[in-house]
This record gives C-alpha cells, sequence and structure tokens, in this order.
C-alpha cells in the first residue's frame, strides 16, 4: 500500500499529539506502546543514554511524574516516503529559561507509527 506523504505527515502528527499527551499526563502504558518494542530503539533524554526499549520502559516507570508539563512552541514533522517521518519540536516548561529541543525519528512498523529513536535537549534562552 502506498501512501502519499501529506497522509504520512497527518498520521504522524496525530501520533506525535498522542505522544505529547501521554507525555504530560505521564500515561506510561501509551509512551511505551509508541516507542518501538525493540532493542535496537534509542532514546537520549536531558540527562541519559537509554538504549532498547527496556531501558525506556523502566525509565518511564521510575521517572517522577510531577513538572511534566509544557508547551510546545514549534513542531515540524517531515514525511520521507510513506513509512518514515522525522518530528522536531521546540518546547517551554513553566519557570524554566531554557529552550526544549525534541527530535523523533517515527517508522510506520506493521501498519503503526513508532519512535524507533529520540533525543531531548535543552539549551539556555
Amino acid at each position: 500500500m502506498t501512501t502519499h506523504p501529506d497522509t504520512a505527515r497527518d498520521d504522524v502528527t496525530t501520533a506525535f499529539l498522542r505522544y505529547e499527551s501521554a507525555l504530560v499526563s505521564n500515561d506510561v502504558p501509551v509512551l511505551d506502546e509508541l516507542f518501538w518494542a525493540d532493542r535496537r530503539t534509542v532514546r537520549f533524554g536531558a540527562a541519559e543514554e537509554l538504549f532498547g526499549h527496556r531501558e525506556i520502559a523502566q525509565f518511564r516507570s521510575t521517572r517522577p511524574s510531577a513538572g511534566l508539563d509544557r508547551t510546545l512552541e514549534r513542531v515540524e514533522i517531515t514525511p520521507f516516503g510513506s513509512d518514515h517521518a522525522v518530528a522536531n519540536a521546540t518546547f517551554r516548561r513553566d519557570g524554566i529559561a531554557a529552550v526544549g529541543r525534541q527530535t523523533q525519528v517515527w517508522v510506520r512498523i506493521s501498519g503503526e507509527w513508532r519512535v524507533v529513536s529520540a533525543h531531548v535537549s535543552s539549551r539556555p534562552d
């Protein structure tokens, strides 16, 4: 099945916003679902390097649930064909001067969009 890039962009945008909602509400089961359940999945966070879905899920299960609210400033979803896309976002947290940055690589696997690689960082404002 061939999907138009605009459809891929819409589908990944929907998945990205579902991820964002799960992130700020600390909905760990949805966060775990949206990451590819594979040992090759990678997530680099502000203070951690996680290799494999198991390490990512462990991090999510023990992470404090306070202070997760944030406001997206800019989101750019770029599809590369019908089954691959990159999502880049900048965000702010109340009371924190730094600008947050997030990059996710999304791949359609068995018909579902999953994050296969993610990187979160910040820079001083």
